[in-house]
């Protein structure tokens, strides 16, 4: 069978790292970097980290507002399907790469299976929320993490192709720790000890691009007692800097770039707790037993 995988974000490559070694025992695999995540921090380390071979299309579409970049990858994501003419095409999550592959795919009318399919919010205000629906809405196979999942599914009335396989980002986790012990060194190049900082993350939408949401979490930092590690996101930080907020960040807040995966997954096992982290990482702090 061929099957063409669509990737595009970190949480992607996450989660496509344990599928990908499982699919080329037995299959041919096509994989599709849309670019939309595409700074090295944000891309490259992670395919050089996880050991995700090197696409075979990158469509280098960058970062734009939403109908833009979805439009971008609508044209090219399917130049690529009448080329390679895929069994079964793979997409992941709930970003804007999700949402355009899943549609390429049903206006060719082939089939399309969504890995961690089934997840809500309910809160149509995100953009995200709205990637999720529609890719449940034309999936021919919808892969869920929790049985949860399948019962949001369900009371929107889809029943048939819906399987609980678990989470793939859990699989990435444990596949992956053991490694991140042992070459993760970002904890010590900062001279933290375990235990004795937290880690933030901050980039969803509602909160970046809020002043009030912004300034609250700045002044939430500056409130803690002890170090906070907080990788900035490039979105993160243009809105900072265009809000007055970066200057105002305190001497506790240790500002670093985005990291690769092992390193966060260290700083994760190591960690006092989490602050205001997105759902991917909340589920790793479940298993982990790291409160956040």
């Amino acid at each position: 069978m061929k099957i063409l995988s669509i990737i595009g974000a970190r949480p992607q490559f996450i989660k496509c790292a344990p599928l990908f070694r499982a699919i080329r025992k037995e299959h041919e695999e096509i994989l599709v970097h849309t670019g939309q995540h595409y700074d090295p921090e944000m891309s490259y380390i992670f395919f050089n980290e996880l050991q995700i071979p090197e696409p075979d299309y990158n469509l280098g579409v960058g970062s734009s507002i939403h109908g833009e970049q979805t439009g971008k990858m609508l044209i090219e994501i399917e130049k690529i399907f009448l080329k390679e003419k895929p069994d079964l095409i793979l997409v992941y999550g709930d970003t804007n790469s999700t949402l355009a592959g899943a549609l390429t795919t049903s206006k060719l009318h082939l089939k399309v299976a969504h890995v961690e399919a089934g997840l809500r919010s309910y809160d149509r205000t995100m953009p995200e929320e709205i990637n999720r629906v529609l890719t449940d809405r034309v999936s021919d196979l919808l892969f869920c993490p929790t049985e949860t999942a399948v019962l949001n599914l369900k009371k929107e009335g889809i029943t048939k192709g819906v399987y609980n396989v678990g989470d793939v980002m859990l699989d990435s986790l444990k596949y992956n720790i053991k490694v991140a012990e042992r070459k993760a060194t970002t904890l010590e190049d900062m001279g933290l000890s375990s235990k004795e900082y937290l880690v933030a993350t901050v980039h969803r939408a509602s909160n970046t691009d809020s002043l009030k949401n912004l300034s609250s979490i700045v002044n939430a930092f500056c409130d803690v007692d002890i170090p906070i590690i907080f990788p900035v996101h490039p979105r993160t930080e243009k809105y900072l800097k265009h809000y007055g907020l970066w200057d105002k960040l305190c001497e506790k807040v240790k500002v670093i770039p985005p990291l690769g995966y092992l390193e966060m997954l260290k700083l994760m096992l190591t960690q006092r707790r989490s602050l205001r982290t997105p759902v991917g990482f909340r589920r790793k702090h479940t298993y982990l037993r790291c409160p956040a």
